[in-house]
């Protein structure tokens, strides 16, 4: 008597697996048709760096205190939330609602795949940012970073926690219409966090906690050595590495929420 087999669906792989090749491929496909749009273009590319123009205004060198700070973290973070953010968020659903997604899904791209070349064309963006921010700066009159080993590791953490963002945001937004309101939560956790810092000790307790506020406070610590609520450049290379600490884990903390939500409620296919 023959046995008779069947073959039930193929499954994706349960572990993120990425092959450099496909990524690129995906990737440099997604950044051609990021340029063609001049308005995601203009949003992507220049917005960031518009901010680094309050340093022509601000006081240089060890006296800059908090203003080339203030300066500086509103570039990164809106390198963080332009490029990255948004344009990934517009990108999935988007994306999804065209089924191209699932499509890609079918073939032999992984679901890492699929989303680290959507998001890789806005993340290259916000690190040349980040990188050109240093000379720019420097050639404005600000100090030399402290440590700038630490601030491009604080750069990379925030541009990983607002590409999980993206995600999790996708999952609830029906079309791209909707994601400029969807994305209203993550751009209060960001900016409040920035403008915080005039706030008063017992609600800076809690609002240090939102990501807007740790990458301000690494920016503080990692370029300028200022310590927390102080715009005196007191810290020194080695302080820099323990200040960063607090910070940075409120980071992790975030991305890792971020992302476990994002990977329970992702939307491959268009909302019914």
């Amino acid at each position: 008597m023959s046995q008779q087999t069947t073959t039930g669906p193929t499954r994706r792989p349960t572990v993120p697996t990425l092959s450099p090749r496909r990524t690129v491929g995906l990737a440099r496909a997604n950044a051609i048709l990021v340029t063609r749009n001049r308005m995601t273009l203009f949003y992507a590319v220049v917005l960031p760096l518009l901010p680094l123009g309050l340093l022509l205004v601000g006081d240089s060198g060890e006296d800059s205190g908090g203003a080339g700070a203030a300066a500086i973290v509103t570039a990164l973070m809106m390198a963080a939330l332009f490029p990255v953010y948004y344009n990934l968020l517009s990108q999935l659903v988007t994306r999804r609602d065209e089924l191209v997604l699932k499509r890609l899904r079918t073939g032999e791209s992984t679901d890492a795949e699929i989303i680290t070349s959507l998001a890789l064309p806005g993340f290259v963006v916000a690190l040349g940012t980040a990188v050109v921010a240093v000379p720019v700066a420097i050639a404005l009159g600000q100090p030399v970073p402290r440590n700038p080993l630490l601030y491009l590791v604080a750069v990379l953490a925030t541009l990983v926690l607002f590409a999980a963002f993206a995600c999790w945001t996708a999952a609830w937004t029906r079309n791209a219409e909707a994601a400029q309101m969807t994305s209203m939560p993550i751009f209060i956790l960001a900016i409040l966090g920035q403008v915080a810092i005039g706030f008063p000790e017992e609600v800076r307790r809690w609002t240090d906690l939102t990501p807007g506020a740790a990458m301000t406070e690494l920016v503080r610590v990692t370029w300028f050595g200022m310590e927390r609520g102080s715009v005196e450049q007191t810290l020194g290379f080695s302080e820099t590495w323990a200040a960063a600490g607090q910070p940075l884990l409120v980071l992790a903390v975030w991305t890792v929420i971020a992302v476990a939500l994002a990977r329970r409620s992702m939307q491959w296919e268009p909302r019914t």
